[in-house]
């Protein structure tokens, strides 16, 4: 039997906009993406997720929402540029890398290329639902990082911080 990959899909939290000189990949997490990172956090430690490999965009409110979950154990994490202004194919493309030993991934990055990857992966089940900003979906497959391919994952899940306020 083969087995089961999960793939977290994290839209970071809700960003400030408090100055607007500042250029969008500074831009920090506002308070309510403060909290909204939080509720994620508790929800994954609550959930006993444990998270092998993360891949987080380098936008300054990406790594502020990766640094509010406070993950349990020593996941690998690579915070790598290319996710800030990738498109959904770049970041599956990206995920297709991650390695064979890690079960669970958690990807952090940005609408729109967030929310099309979910769409790509899971069709259906994620249709009629928006991804907010701080929004989680959780995919499972049978098989290898290098398998993942549209269409072929399941929604496990989908939280919102709002829904677990």
């Amino acid at each position: 039997m083969a087995k089961l990959s999960r793939l977290l899909l994290l839209r970071h939290a809700k960003s400030s906009w408090d100055d607007p000189g500042l250029a969008d990949h500074d831009r920090p997490l506002a308070p309510r993406g403060h909290r909204a990172a939080q509720r994620i956090g508790t929800y994954l430690r609550g959930e006993h997720i444990a998270i092998s490999v993360v891949l987080c965009s380098s936008a300054a409110r990406a790594q502020g929402t990766l640094g509010l979950l406070r993950l349990g154990g020593e996941p690998m994490i690579e915070v790598d540029a290319a996710l800030y202004t990738a498109t959904a194919d770049e970041l599956l493309q990206r995920v297709r890398g991650v390695p064979d030993d890690a079960q669970t991934a958690l990807l952090i990055g940005h609408n729109p290329a967030m929310q099309d990857l979910a769409l790509a992966l899971v069709g259906g089940d994620l249709a009629a639902r928006r991804f907010p900003t701080g929004a989680l979906a959780q995919v499972t497959w049978p098989g290898p990082w290098r398998e993942l391919t549209p269409g072929r994952a399941e929604l496990a899940a989908f939280v919102t911080p709002r829904k677990l306020g």
